[in-house]
């Protein structure tokens, strides 16, 4: 799939909920977030004929939550989707570092060729960004309004996992395996 689209695809969801939520409220972008998920899942496998581990399992917890939500009028249920979904990855990244198959690797390993003991430090250390970006998700939609939860939801956690991607290029160098030699 084209890098263009890819980030359309990922980036989509997120504009819509901030988008319904400025037009019509929690509910208005709790129903544009299911829409649109489900769109950009589809537009996935019309591409690829396949949907990778990480969109189809946010794009469950996207249906669960955001359905409960709105059968519910509930709001609860869409504001504590990020905690459950970042623990979730933590979780799955901790078993991966405990048995030794680190699920990064399976993820990103045809884009980024590293050593063993570096797959390991990354997964670790998204492990614990995740369970940082689970318990700040926490303290901030029990804390504060809802218009500052929408806003730390769509800026504040995209900003802070960009930072953090960034910080692990350092990382990423210094345990690189070099390239292979194309014939």
């Amino acid at each position: 799939m084209h890098p263009a689209l890819k980030l359309a695809l990922d980036l989509a969801p997120l504009a819509a909920f901030f988008i319904g939520f400025r037009l019509g409220g929690l509910m208005a972008a709790t129903a544009a977030l299911l829409v649109i998920t489900a769109l950009a899942l589809a537009v996935s496998y019309i591409k690829e004929k396949k949907i990778s581990p990480m969109p189809l399992l946010t794009g469950g917890l996207v249906a669960v939550f955001g359905g409960l939500t709105l059968a519910l009028h509930d709001e609860v249920f869409i504001k504590m989707k990020p905690t459950l979904l970042n623990t979730l990855f933590a979780v799955l990244l901790l078993g991966g570092v405990y048995l030794r198959r680190p699920a990064l690797k399976y993820l990103l390993g045809s884009a980024i060729r590293m050593d063993a003991a570096g797959w390991r430090i990354l997964s670790l250390r998204w492990a614990l960004f995740f369970l940082f970006l689970a318990g700040l998700n926490e303290v901030v939609w029990r804390n504060f309004p809802t218009e500052f939860w929408v806003n730390f939801k769509v800026f504040g956690m995209f900003s802070l996992t960009l930072l953090f991607t960034l910080l692990q290029i350092p990382l990423m160098k210094r345990h690189a395996l070099p390239q292979k030699e194309e014939p």
